[in-house]
């Protein structure tokens, strides 16, 4: 019989928390707006209707992967914080375009704000040491 006693899970500190809901929130906005294209699909014509399927596909692959990044952060995996990054500073130039050279400020404004509050969340001293590797 052992007596080893399991060791509890470390909890996220509040930064990395945070950081993971807005995930989570980009996440849910890319499944809503895979389904707001599925339903243009249903009420218009088109000619192209593998692209408009593949444009789906790919929005729900992106929430899956935000799903899976957001999640990865909860539990403190450091290697959920390397797609996160990517994916907000790939956010950064197509969201600022979106916002003020298309005119778009409704849409890409949110989107803008929220890629730059996840990016400060994760970078906090708290968020680093906890999602740092130990090598």
């Amino acid at each position: 019989m052992s007596d080893a006693v399991p060791q509890a899970q470390p909890t996220a500190p509040s930064t990395v928390r945070a950081a993971a809901g807005l995930v989570f929130a980009e996440a849910i906005a890319l499944l809503v707006a895979a389904v707001a294209l599925l339903v243009l699909i249903a009420v218009h014509t088109t000619t192209r209707l593998w692209a408009a399927f593949a444009v789906v596909g790919f929005a729900v692959a992106g929430a899956a992967l935000l799903w899976l990044c957001a999640r990865g952060l909860l539990r403190l995996r450091p290697s959920a914080r390397t797609p996160v990054v990517l994916i907000q500073l790939l956010t950064l130039p197509v969201t600022y375009s979106l916002a003020f050279q298309a005119g778009h400020l409704l849409v890409g404004g949110p989107i803008l704000v929220a890629a730059l509050a996840v990016l400060a969340l994760l970078f906090t001293p708290s968020a680093r040491h906890a999602l740092d590797r130990v090598l």
